[in-house]
């Protein structure tokens, strides 16, 4: 299978475990058969791959969340990176060049484009497999894969088969209407959830892109990304084309895009350092705190920690909580990387303290700071240190000191683990020259 799986925003319902820096799909949320955590990304891959070992994954995305997919899913997979956000239909055209150009895909193979963050099982996968091999037919140019209801939907655009059949011609497209209309839609249209999972032949959406926008390869595409117009992929393409089916999935599948449709999800009442006493019912509790948290006599409720706050919130409400969060501003204090990760300790007037743990082999650039002096205490690990071209193994006790000025990186030999210490009257993230 050819795979492009849209990994979007940065998904605040879920605050505070997603921010602008780590979006919802890359929490380890998931418990897996060894008991370790696997979050969104890492899960719809295992699953990809189960179904097909050979399928080629390719994640459309911002330049932001680059890092956090290589941290978590290695440099196997491919990206394509989005130069800004302009909706769907601009992320897919520039994936779809992407495989053709990049990767070398043949026009005429068939590619599955899904959301990187829905909740399902095997069949699901199955079921893409399926949706791939009914675009090889040739019988219409989009197959979408149209999702059982279970309840009449304000969140999802429907779609309106020709009939009941398992494969169906299109008739109608309904946007997302309230609940009343949507029971109408299901009972009186046999309507689908639009879950926004379809395939196509690569070279039909070649064509599309090139009437969408003059461009000569890759590359240009790239150049003039941002000139494309900010449409979604259904108004763009679905909603106009004439030769379109629907397959049915009546199968399980939840778009985990809040705190109550999450915590149906998870295995566990608690993940990390929290307890809850009998009295509590229908509770969930995600730390990723050291500090324990202590639930009691608690009814339908969320608790979340991290370091960038603390959620407290009945599940219901809890779906309304972005406006809240968009009036925040906080600073992110916690970030995965493809070298590793840093988490902010503590913030003062002059100083700034970071947990930095860097991956065996990877490095920081060699930099330097105009306006701070910084300090690294290795706690874990050993490596190399190096400033002002002077070398020195490092290993847990040891402390080096950079005077601001003075170029300075350092290398993991295995995993390393510092506390950085940064002292200054400006510190700022900006006050960074690299070399």
């Amino acid at each position: 299978m050819n795979i492009v799986l849209l990994s979007g925003g940065s998904g605040k319902r879920l605050w505070p475990l997603s921010n602008d820096i780590r979006s919802k799909q890359f929490i380890k949320i998931f418990k897996t058969r060894d008991g370790s955590y696997e979050s969104m990304v890492q899960r719809i891959y295992r699953q990809i791959k189960a179904v097909d070992e050979d399928a080629r994954i390719t994640i459309a995305t911002s330049r932001a969340q680059v890092s956090s997919i290589h941290n978590q899913l290695g440099s196997q997979v491919g990206i394509s990176v989005e130069p800004c956000r302009r909706d769907t239909f601009p992320a897919i055209a520039l994936a779809s060049v992407y495989l053709s150009e990049v990767q070398g895909v043949n026009p005429e193979e068939s590619v599955v484009v899904c959301p990187v963050d829905p909740y399902a099982e095997e069949e699901y996968f199955q079921a893409l497999k399926e949706l791939q091999q009914q675009a090889d037919k040739g019988e219409a140019n989009l197959i979408l894969m149209g999702l059982q209801p279970t309840y009449p939907s304000e969140k999802y655009g429907y779609i309106i088969p020709a009939d009941n059949k398992k494969v169906s011609r299109v008739l109608a497209f309904k946007e997302k209407p309230d609940a009343k209309t949507a029971g109408e839609y299901i009972n009186n249209a046999g309507a689908l959830w639009n879950g926004g999972v379809f395939s196509y032949k690569l070279g039909y959406m070649l064509r599309k892109v090139h009437e969408m926008i003059d461009f000569d390869d890759y590359n240009d595409l790239v150049r003039k990304f941002e000139s494309l117009p900010k449409i979604s992929f259904d108004y763009a393409v679905a909603e106009k084309e004439e030769h379109i089916q629907v397959m049915r999935f009546p199968g399980q599948w939840k778009d985990l895009g809040t705190w109550n449709t999450l915590t149906e999800a998870m295995e566990e009442h608690c993940v990390g350092n929290a307890t809850m006493d009998d009295g509590c019912d229908n509770v969930h509790i995600v730390n990723e705190l050291e500090i324990p948290i202590l639930a009691m006599g608690l009814k339908d409720v969320v608790i979340s920690a991290s370091p960038d706050g603390i959620l407290v919130s009945d599940k219901d409400q809890s779906s309304y909580i972005k406006p809240f969060v968009d009036k925040l501003e906080p600073q992110s204090m916690f970030a995965e990387k493809s070298w590793g990760s840093f988490r902010i300790l503590d913030v003062g007037s002059e100083s700034l303290t970071i947990k930095v743990t860097l991956k065996a082999g990877h490095g920081m650039n060699y930099h330097s700071h105009r306006n701070r002096d910084e300090v690294w205490i290795v706690i874990q690990g050993a490596g190399q240190a190096i400033v002002e071209g002077v070398t020195r193994e490092i290993r847990t006790g040891d402390i080096v000191s950079m005077k601001a000025g003075s170029r300075h990186r350092v290398i993991a030999c295995e995993e390393l683990q510092l506390i950085e210490v940064q002292l200054g009257r400006d510190i700022s993230k900006n006050d960074k020259q690299k070399y």
